[in-house]
């Protein structure tokens, strides 16, 4: 019974301890509070640190005399701070910024480096940039991937601007699965060509740098470049003459063997080491006629010798077309299995062989300077009015009659060049068929993108047997017409491109053509067949322009993926790859000697390359940005004739260097023009309120024609050396 207050006196004890705090309570809960509370508060008044924890621990194992494991935890723990995080002594360590760091690191020697290293070094930090940014992608950093975009990126935008703009989409992992860029980038290795001496510095650095982010950029050079040493002997773009004419520039463009996928120069083949051995032989020379076609354009010429007896000191046409069979004959020329097949000769193909030899015997001969004075070249310009900026593309027809026109409209216009009606189709239906100053061809579903005139000469007959008498014409349809010019109608529909049609063009003796599409794809086509005869595959983005050797052996395409390919017709293998553009394909012309092929992009280059030996000529710049549309050739293969977005014609000097002092002269029609001095100019925007960028003209233009705020989508020169432009006026 006495039991009972005291256990309920117990519990109301035990309450009051707890909240009064009894000093009868205190020994048995003390002991068992304290060690909690020392290590609180120690924690809060930082006491007791990592770092006194790890003195803690030694002084205990030195003590007990486990002295190897005393030492192992030493030197562990040296590498940490106070905390007992551990201290980063490597860039590699530090996570995502270790690529800016090393990037900056990088970027930095090479700009203290001596000046005639520094062309080739600076040909690392694009590669290095592209692979370091996808890494960061790929290892998922995106604040890091867009902070590194975005602090390098101003320096690549003038050679790599669409590169740019394509991988700034790029943001997460499954972008750079789906990206066709990143594909590119990462299924083939960046290929970069350096002199020995420059590779040997390289390495001394990285080795020297490692812990500084060396080891990242081995990492990087070893996992994605193919980096290639040459001796200064043994190729002279890396003599010491070359090092220093390259360290003056201010411009910084890719070597023609440089970037992806990498290839040995001019040489289709990729594989590595494999040298300049790879270069396949090539036939540049012109086909000659047959027996029979000879003999029966030579009896016409003699006839016509007869008519119209040759002036004093003029050779005969008979002479100026047997000089002409003697120097193709002299030249290498491909045999007749390895051309496509042509269709036997007829009577306008004879006539228009006579045409081609007058023309070329009466023309205005181009030769070169003259005291350092480019020759002169006149052009005559056709612009055209209120198209709202619907035109496409141009075209002028080989007689000289015709012109026509593609509109984003599906249709496209031809006219006549001087203004006269042009006949109307055939009666139909018992209509009354008249004459009228232009025709409309409707059929396509989609804009029109490129028109081209069949091969034709002008003619000298009331009959005009050797007039233009086909049109072609490609569109976002997917599809390419065939028009005749003398019922006005569609003849032909082909259909084979998995994608728009971006360009076509007819060979050098009709019969065949060329088209480049979206799908990536080239084709060669014959107007007799609905189907496609050759498919040329191997571009990484889509064929944008195409166009035919003079001797019809070989086709080129150029790509937006900055290449331009020499295939072969017969078999439809790759024999060159020209790399060297920093931007995308935007017109070709094979030069009509067949020597030299001229490729222009839309950052205002032009690039002359050597077809032989695969070799880069020289770079030509003078136009502004906005692409370069058109190129021509003189018929001596020493003048080029561009036209473009700026709104200027520009002729250039082939056969000089751009390192010459050559004097470019810009001539413009009521002061519309700008002058622009060949070293450096300066563009000024509407009203001259804003300055755009500084644009170089080197030595070699030899003249600029400015129009009027007219774009010029055309050039081609006459057989006698006349250029015709055309454009369309916007205001």
């Amino acid at each position: 019974m006495s039991g009972q207050p005291t256990h309920g006196g117990g519990s109301q004890s035990a309450r009051a301890t707890t909240n009064g705090g009894s000093a009868g309570a205190m020994p048995m809960s003390m002991p068992q509070q304290r060690p909690n509370d020392n290590v609180s508060n120690g924690a809060q008044s930082g006491g007791m640190s990592q770092q006194n924890l790890n003195g803690i621990v030694l002084e205990y194992l030195s003590k007990k005399g486990y002295n190897r494991t005393e030492a192992m935890l030493r030197m562990e723990s040296a590498n940490q701070d106070v905390d007992g995080r551990p201290i980063q002594t490597r860039v590699e360590e530090s996570g995502g910024v270790k690529y800016g760091k090393a990037f900056d690191l990088f970027r930095n020697w090479i700009e203290e480096n001596l000046e005639i290293y520094k062309p080739d070094l600076r040909r690392l930090l694009w590669p290095v940039f592209v692979y370091s940014f996808l890494d960061l992608v790929s290892q998922w950093f995106p604040r890091e991937s867009k902070n590194f975009f975005n602090n390098y990126r101003e320096i690549f935008e003038n050679e790599h601007e669409h590169d740019l703009r394509a991988l700034q989409a790029v943001a997460l992992p499954e972008h750079v699965d789906s990206s066709e860029i990143a594909k590119i980038y990462y299924s083939q290795r960046y290929r970069v060509t350096l002199s020995q001496t420059a590779f040997y510095n390289l390495i001394g650095f990285l080795e020297s740098k490692e812990k500084e982010g060396g080891a990242v950029l081995v990492s990087l050079i070893q996992k994605q470049l193919n980096v290639c040493t040459v001796e200064r002997t043994a190729d002279e773009q890396f003599s010491l003459a070359k090092l220093i004419e390259r360290a003056k520039r201010p411009d910084d463009f890719p070597a023609e063997d440089e970037g992806i996928p990498g290839h040995n120069p001019g040489s289709a083949n990729v594989t590595q080491g494999a040298g300049t051995s790879v270069l396949t032989r090539l036939k540049l020379g012109q086909m000659t006629l047959d027996q029979e076609s000879r003999q029966d354009v030579l009896g016409e010429l003699q006839s016509e010798d007869k008519i119209n007896p040759p002036a004093p000191g003029q050779s005969s046409l008979a002479e100026a077309f047997e000089q002409r069979i003697k120097r193709e004959e002299s030249e290498d020329v491909p045999g007749r299995t390895e051309l496509p097949p042509r269709p036997p000769p007829i009577a306008r193909d004879i006539a228009m062989e006579v045409q081609k030899v007058k023309e070329n015997r009466d023309r205005f001969q181009i030769s070169g300077r003259t005291g350092g004075v480019g020759p002169g070249v006149s052009v005559t310009m056709f612009t055209f009015h209120n198209t709202n900026d619907s035109v496409t593309c141009l075209d002028f027809s080989g007689d000289y009659r015709l012109v026509a026109a593609g509109f984003d409209l599906h249709y496209i216009r031809v006219w006549s060049l001087d203004g006269s009606p042009l006949p109307g189709p055939p009666e139909l239906d018992g209509q009354d068929s008249r004459p009228t100053a232009s025709h409309r061809l409707i059929g396509h579903s989609g804009p029109v993108y490129n028109v081209s005139f069949a091969p034709a000469t002008a003619s000298t007959d009331k009959q005009g047997i050797t007039n233009c008498r086909y049109l072609l014409s490609c569109s976002a349809d997917k599809s390419v017409r065939l028009w005749s010019l003398e019922s006005w109608a569609c003849v032909v529909v082909y259909k084979g491109h998995d994608g728009p049609v971006w360009d076509v063009t007819w060979g050098p003796h009709g019969h065949y053509f060329l088209t480049g599409s979206l799908d990536r794809t080239a084709r060669l086509w014959s107007t007799d067949r609905v189907d496609y005869l050759r498919l040329f595959v191997g571009h990484d983005r889509d064929v944008d322009h195409v166009c035919f050797h003079p001797n019809s052996a070989y086709v080129f395409t150029g790509s937006c993926d900055k290449m331009v390919r020499m295939w072969l017709v017969t078999n439809g293998y790759p024999v060159r790859m020209f790399t060297g553009h920093a931007s995308n394909i935007t017109a070709l012309a094979c030069s009509p000697d067949g020597k030299i092929l001229a490729s222009a992009d839309d950052s205002g280059t032009i690039i002359l390359w050597d077809l032989a030996p695969g070799k880069l000529l020289k770079r030509m710049r003078g136009h502004g940005k906005g692409g370069i549309w058109s190129l021509t050739w003189s018929v001596e293969s020493t003048v080029l004739v561009s036209g473009g977005a700026d709104g200027t014609v520009r002729v250039w000097d082939v056969q000089l260097a751009n390192d010459a002092n050559g004097q470019g002269k810009v001539i413009g029609e009521g002061g519309a023009g700008q002058k622009m001095e060949p070293s450096v100019s300066n563009v000024s925007g509407a009203g001259g309120k804003k300055k755009a960028k500084e644009v170089t003209v080197t030595s070699d233009q030899i003249s600029a024609f400015p129009t009027k705020k007219s774009p010029v989508y055309k050039v081609m020169f006459t057989q006698q050396n006349l250029v015709l432009a055309g454009g369309a006026f916007l205001p």
